[in-house]
């Protein structure tokens, strides 16, 4: 028979797998951290188009790892009720950087006239 104390560690953790508390999320539910346009605002169009490229790749980067992080916390939390990601992290803060970076870049692309965006 299950003791009081027993009882609310089971309910705690049925909450919290509930709740999705401490589980990685995916990219695609990550928003952007704002990021000045002004920064890239003075760069040619060949830059912007440079450095777009490379936001791009770090953000591919950072989301496959916030991916996985979000696949081994589901697997975690099934096995063991306890997400990884609570322990070892996850790159949710590099998706958003990156994000916003994008976001920076696009509008000092729109602003400086570059074809193509």
């Amino acid at each position: 028979m299950f003791t009081l104390n027993k009882k609310f560690l089971l309910m705690t953790l049925i909450v919290t797998i509930l709740t999705g508390g401490g589980c990685a999320n995916r990219p695609e539910s990550i928003a952007a951290s704002y990021m000045s346009h002004e920064r890239y605002i003075n760069g040619s169009c060949a830059v912007l188009t440079t450095q777009m490229a490379d936001a791009r790749a770090k953000l591919a980067i950072y989301s496959d790892k916030q991916d996985t992080a979000a696949n081994v916390d589901a697997g975690g939390v099934f096995l063991v009720l306890i997400p990884p990601s609570a322990f070892a992290g996850d790159s949710e803060a590099d998706v958003a950087k990156y994000k916003g970076m994008i976001e920076a870049i696009e509008t000092a692309q729109m602003i400086n006239k570059c074809k193509g965006v």
